[in-house]
């Protein structure tokens, strides 16, 4: 069998050309969902740590659908294009600066890449000069039609001003602005202190009248009604939504409020007692009643 390959979707890929600054002269690549930005060691752009001006945590950037957030966690600024911002949605050819003016600096731009080709299986060609063979028509029968792959489409997340609340455990929490980050990161939003629960887990974000859930995890790790969702999924009225094999559990109802359920847990399968053994005549007759003597005839009969 011969295959033929054919072309993903194209992935946006985020490149940071450094014209300023220690990395003066780099081009770095990311599809990270979120890129940080700093003098911490697990950075992604990471600067050296003699570099006093830049914060540890300086800054982020954050994907939104095809859009890209930055936002400044500093205490020396961030600037785009010489205006400081504190949070701001970035387009392809802007100009960062990080620090105050003379500080390191890059141009953030975005490129189309085609994702890695998949392989879909084809018939093999016959020998040249032979036609393929034709098994439908030799058995006369219709040939089927061929199934049309369908492809996840990922709805565009864009900032939207409606109401958000998710009640956990004692806490309810109230946001008034869309997209919101779930996770264990003190950048989240909602920060979760839970078993199983990653740096960024989930976002909860409002498109096409509607609200929608969008894993982070890349490990399929989020559940709508016990069924893994494909990155996105609209919620509805009473589902369940389950971050991980552990939870949490929460659940849609409605208006744009999350509350905290726990799972029914699994009843173990009841042991059927055996059936009661009923006695017999003679056994009856040998029952004995404590402090009763017994009789004369019983001594003579027993």
């Amino acid at each position: 069998m011969e295959t033929e390959t054919m072309k993903r979707p194209p992935m946006i890929v985020v490149q940071l050309v450094h014209i300023l600054g220690p990395l003066k002269g780099q081009i770095q690549e990311f599809a990270d969902p979120v890129i940080t930005i700093g003098r911490y060691p697990s950075s992604h752009l990471r600067f050296p740590a003699d570099l006093a001006i830049i914060s540890r945590n300086h800054a982020e950037i954050i994907r939104e659908g095809n859009q890209f957030r930055l936002v400044d966690h500093s205490s020396n600024g961030t600037f785009v294009n010489g205006k400081r911002i504190k949070e701001t949605l970035l387009k392809s050819g802007d100009v960062i600066t990080f620090a105050e003016e003379g500080g390191p600096k890059v141009s953030f731009l975005t490129q189309f890449k085609e994702g890695p080709a998949e392989a879909e299986s084809m018939p093999s060609k016959p020998p040249h000069g032979e036609e393929p063979v034709d098994r439908f028509r030799m058995e006369g029968r219709p040939r089927p039609a061929s199934p049309v792959r369908e492809r996840p489409v990922e709805v565009p997340i864009q900032s939207a001003k409606v109401p958000l609340s998710i009640q956990y455990g004692p806490t309810l929490r109230s946001f008034k602005d869309l997209p919101v980050n779930i996770g264990k990161s003190p950048k989240c939003h909602l920060r979760l202190e839970h078993p199983g629960i990653l740096e960024y887990h989930a976002q909860i974000f409002f498109s096409q009248n509607q609200y929608w859930i969008k894993d982070l995890t890349g490990k399929g790790s989020l559940k709508v009604n016990r069924q893994p969702i494909n990155l996105q999924s609209p919620l509805k009225l009473h589902d369940d939504i389950s971050l991980g094999p552990q939870g949490p559990v929460f659940r849609f109802i409605g208006e744009g409020r999350l509350v905290e359920v726990s799972e029914s847990p699994v009843e173990p399968p009841s042991i059927p007692k055996p059936p009661k053994r009923e006695r017999t005549k003679s056994e009856d007759r040998e029952v004995k009643i404590p402090g009763e003597r017994p009789s004369f005839l019983k001594k003579i009969f027993s």
